[in-house]
């Protein structure tokens, strides 16, 4: 049904296109680099036959499959975002073919002695005999998420081929900056007109998810006094030591290492010190909405505990809310996660409907009116040099694709 090579030759096209984005910058996209794969979508778009293909200010890229049938359907979409994390570096990525893998040990890269082990990623044991993509262990892939974007371009590429599969109108969308939190800020639902969607940006196969965190960022900000340390007593405040009490404060135990499922956390992901100021950088997750709100409230609670012991205001807190569980928005119209589930097993795939660890563009996007459900897209160990995606699970997302736009077609009696 699927085209293995052409989807294996456009995948490596596109994961060999930098694209990684940029927090510190607040242009959209957040780097040049992203139009290349921006502009490389549209044409492809425009050259296999979809029409209403738009490419906008922000890069967001959006086209039509026209409906086949001669009755009302209503308008689905397909979503993925051609970013790559800031996480670890997606410059320069050489992709590494296995063909027919043995259950064993990849070699990724020998000089450096960079393996990819099923002795330590267990996933890898029920990819044996398939086609697994590596990098060659310097660099991230980047199947999150140009394997979503891949198998929406596949997909679509079979619908145009294959009129006799019935669908209505579809609507798919490539958005930037997704890695830095920002996918959607600038997704122009109403242009879009979908009345719901998916995101293919899931992890193994028949993973399906409508719940994900609850988010924010906080910033700490410690301010010290910088003295010469022979004559320092009395006078010099080391804001680094202020920062390890406030570190030490949060719960231990509370952090992404300690965590699974639903549980929640404090993630400590920078610092930057010296005597005179230190910043620390923390993610705050929770699936439950309350507990959530108490993990922001604790921050700001240990600020000024440490103030008062001090009695001075040397440390504040910054907290910024980042998106929402959207299960909320997706819970009222739970058909569309249906329609999902009965078509991968219509595929004899075993739905693994589980909560994200995480957000995609369809947390938001369920905010901003496109109910959004998340697909899987295939990879494993995204975001780092041992990254991977096998074949075969990208050639059944494809077809997960197709399947729900033949459910959404059928006509009701």
């Amino acid at each position: 049904m699927i085209d293995k090579d052409a989807l294996l030759k456009r995948f490596i096209s596109y994961v060999t296109t930098y694209t990684e984005s940029d927090p510190a910058n607040d242009t959209t996209p957040s780097t040049e680099c992203q139009w290349d794969l921006a502009r490389q979508l549209r044409d492809e778009l425009e050259a296999m036959g979809m029409t209403e293909v738009t490419i906008d200010e922000n890069a967001y890229v959006m086209a039509t499959l026209p409906s086949n049938v001669d009755y009302e359907v209503p308008v689905i979409g397909f979503v993925a975002h051609f970013d790559t994390t800031p996480d670890f570096t997606g410059k320069d990525v050489k992709p590494q073919i296995w063909e027919n893998y043995d259950g064993g040990d990849l070699m990724l890269n020998k000089e450096q002695n960079i393996v990819l082990s099923p002795d330590y990623f267990e996933d890898l044991k029920q990819y044996k005999g398939q086609t697994i993509v590596t990098t060659d262990g310097t660099t991230l892939l980047g199947a999150d998420d140009k394997a979503g974007i891949t198998e929406i371009m596949e997909a679509m590429q079979y619908l145009l081929a294959n009129p006799q599969v019935k669908h209505g109108k579809i609507r798919v969308g490539f958005t930037p900056d997704e890695e830095i939190g920002r996918g959607a800020h600038k997704f122009d639902v109403d242009k879009f007109g979908a009345a719901w969607a998916y995101t293919m940006d899931g992890s193994q196969i028949g993973e399906l998810e409508y719940e994900n965190f609850n988010a924010a960022g906080a910033v700490v900000t410690i301010e010290g006094k910088i003295v010469h340390p022979g004559y320092a007593k009395g006078k010099m405040v080391n804001s680094m030591y202020i920062a390890t009490d406030y570190i030490n404060s949060l719960p231990r135990l509370e952090t992404p290492e300690h965590t699974s499922d639903r549980e929640g956390f404090f993630h400590l992901h920078n610092i930057e010190g010296s005597v005179d100021s230190t910043k620390l950088e923390y993610i705050i997750r929770d699936h439950d909405k309350g507990h959530f709100e108490a993990r922001k409230a604790m921050m700001v609670q240990l600020a000024d505990e440490l103030n008062a012991q001090l009695e001075k205001e040397l440390v504040t807190v910054e907290v910024k809310d980042q998106y929402f569980n959207m299960r909320e928005k997706v819970e009222p119209v739970m058909h569309i996660v249906d329609i999902a589930e009965e078509a991968m097993k219509a595929l004899d795939i075993e739905p693994l409907i589980k909560p994200i660890r995480g957000g995609t563009d369809g947390s938001q996007l369920s905010f901003m009116g496109l109910p959004c459900p998340n697909i899987f897209a295939g990879g494993h160990n995204f975001h780092g040099r041992y990254e991977y995606v096998p074949v075969e699970s990208m050639m059944k997302a494809v077809e997960v694709i197709v399947k729900i736009a033949e459910l959404t077609a059928q006509k009701k009696a």
